[in-house]
């Protein structure tokens, strides 16, 4: 026991334990809406890479029923997919961190300054660029909207107060309890679990960076390159 004698009457034992139960309470709260709001962000960040990944096969299949004429912009399209998962997982960082991430790549650029500049021939091409356009502007929204949410969704004050319970909630633990190993283990195992939960809060608000980040493979992998 960490407490001298005068400190463990009935009345003080049961004012602590309320006490922590209070505050263990508020904090599986806490830590519960935490876990979803990152799970809720996490998952929200999933979708719009998958939108986008989609939306980009869409626009190629577009651009290739087009005609051939298409295959330069098809290319800057290309190029412009790479630059722009280099940027949003940091990935080939030297170049990339110097670069503006709201700011678009000059191989974006070119594709929609040429995009709009096709002729097309007939009801058929002009149908198709339309559409090309439209969905351009819906990835184009969509990487603006996964840029501004890259810094992590977890507010910071809330994992502070949560560590602060946390630790008194520990600590009360051994008040009233003669140290021994089975006590030191049993806290240690219920440390490294709380510990878990919010490096577990943590990775989730991170989407694109960590050991649970969103995997870049499939954006990078949904266009083929294009025969010569």
């Amino acid at each position: 026991m960490f407490l001298p004698g005068h400190h463990l009457s009935t009345d003080d034992k049961d004012v602590v334990r309320l006490g922590t139960g209070l505050i263990g309470t508020i904090a599986a709260l806490v830590l519960g809406l935490l876990i979803a709001s990152a799970k809720g962000s996490y998952d929200t960040q999933s979708t719009q890479v998958t939108q986008m990944t989609s939306n980009v096969v869409l626009l190629d299949n577009l651009l290739a029923q087009y005609g051939p004429e298409t295959n330069d912009v098809r290319n800057l399209l290309r190029r412009g997919i790479v630059v722009l998962a280099d940027r949003m997982w940091r990935e080939n960082s030297s170049e990339v961190a110097k670069a503006n991430p709201f700011e678009a790549s000059a191989a974006s650029d070119a594709f929609f300054a040429k995009l709009p500049q096709l002729s097309p021939q007939n009801d058929s091409q002009r149908s198709l660029q339309a559409r090309a356009i439209q969905i351009a502007t819906d990835i184009a929204q969509t990487r603006l909207l996964l840029f501004a949410q890259t810094n992590n969704s977890i507010p910071m004050p809330f994992l502070v107060v949560l560590i602060f319970w946390l630790t008194i909630i520990f600590g009360s633990f051994g008040l009233f309890a003669k140290p021994s190993a089975t006590v030191f283990g049993s806290l240690f195992v219920f440390a490294l679990s709380a510990a878990g939960a919010i490096y577990l809060v943590l990775e989730l608000g991170q989407p694109f960076a960590g050991l649970m980040q969103i995997s870049s493979a499939p954006l990078r992998n949904a266009l083929t390159p294009l025969s010569p």
